[in-house]
């Protein structure tokens, strides 16, 4: 089995953060998602995998490289415009060949891992599988119908009127009957040409496909609350481990990471709470739910619920929550009370108490 993960997209529901940064590389628990997706592609013993990138390539291509550090081989492909991800499928089609595959969104976070549907594609072998899940309002998602054995009998793209509550999660299994389906696609109103037609075009020629329920956590990143979300989830499955120093003034409470070179002083560390390498926080309360990332600089604040990228400075913020610092952002209060924030790279906000 070969992996497809996409990873273009503008990402313009997470601007202005996205607007100097792809978003499948946004940090969740200070890990880029794309970097988790790609964790979870190598627990099922996949090792080839293409990536699909539009104008985030080079960056991409800087953070993930080769694939060699996650034990895996990356081909990266080129998709000129966002033009489906059934088109993906298309221009993956030579990496691809026979084999079968899996094809994962680059900006879905599958916190519980895609183990159980990858065995559960291999001893059945339908035509296609997707993970599905209920949803409350399935109008932004592509939506199954499915019998009661689980066989997919019908596909909507983001249907207005949706007849089903299952959305499909980011991820999909295919045979090489997928090919045939995406040749001979023509693009839907919206200019696309979409996987769920594929996915339909099997269900009409009496193909096999089938959903699987997903039970786990799963949401995309497309927004600001999804991605604080979703550090808060990823930050409840990190194991204590204190590798950079902290002093003898300050207290350490609950599952916290402190990674090599950072440096805490006279402050409080409350868990889940994430403090990349080389960050120094001095005077300050941070925690829970909270990732710092590398080489970040905060003293005498309040932090909780928060990501802070990389190189973020804070100071004096009383109440800092559920907010968003982009890379080398410097946020100042002047010892007030800061409520929420999302502030994007290089930018400098200073609050006036």
């Amino acid at each position: 089995m070969k992996a497809l993960v996409l990873a273009g997209g503008k990402g313009t529901r997470l601007r202005p953060f996205t607007y100097s940064m792809a978003k499948q590389l946004v940090p969740v628990a200070n890990t880029p998602v794309l970097t988790h997706c790609l964790e979870n592609i190598r627990s099922i013993g996949v090792r080839e995998v293409a990536v699909v990138v539009g104008g985030g390539e080079v960056e991409i291509q800087s953070v993930i490289g080769d694939g060699a550090d996650l034990g895996l081989e990356i081909t990266y492909l080129v998709q000129d415009s966002p033009l489906g991800l059934a088109h993906c499928v298309r221009i993956a089609a030579d990496f691809l060949g026979d084999d079968d595959f899996v094809m994962y969104l680059g900006d879905n976070v599958v916190a519980d891992g895609i183990g159980e549907a990858a065995e559960r594609f291999r001893a059945q072998r339908p035509d296609a599988q997707v993970l599905v899940a209920k949803v409350d309002d399935p109008r932004q998602y592509g939506v199954v119908e499915v019998d009661h054995d689980g066989r997919v009998h019908l596909l909507a793209e983001k249907p207005l009127h949706p007849r089903s509550d299952l959305a499909i999660v980011g991820v999909y299994f295919f045979t090489a009957a997928v090919h045939e389906a995406v040749a001979d696609l023509r693009p839907s109103h919206r200019g696309e040409l979409e996987i769920t037609d594929a996915l339909q075009w099997l269900v009409n020629r009496g193909r096999v496909v089938t959903a699987s329920d997903y039970p786990g956590y799963w949401r995309d990143i497309g927004s600001a609350d999804g991605l604080l979300d979703c550090n808060r989830v990823l930050l409840q499955r990190v194991t204590a481990a204190v590798r950079g120093r902290v002093d003898s003034t300050s207290t350490v409470r609950g599952e916290v990471v402190v990674e090599e070179g950072a440096v805490v002083t006279g402050s409080e560390l409350v868990g889940p709470l994430v403090i990349g390498a080389g960050a120094v926080v001095n005077g300050s309360h941070l925690g829970p739910f909270t990732s710092v990332g590398p080489g970040c600089l905060i003293e005498d604040s309040t932090i909780s619920d928060s990501i802070l990228l990389d190189g973020a400075q804070v100071f004096g913020a009383r109440e800092l929550r559920r907010s968003l610092i982009g890379r080398w952002a410097k946020v100042g209060t002047g010892g007030g009370g800061a409520g929420r924030m999302l502030i994007g790279d290089h930018s400098l906000a200073q609050v006036i108490a």
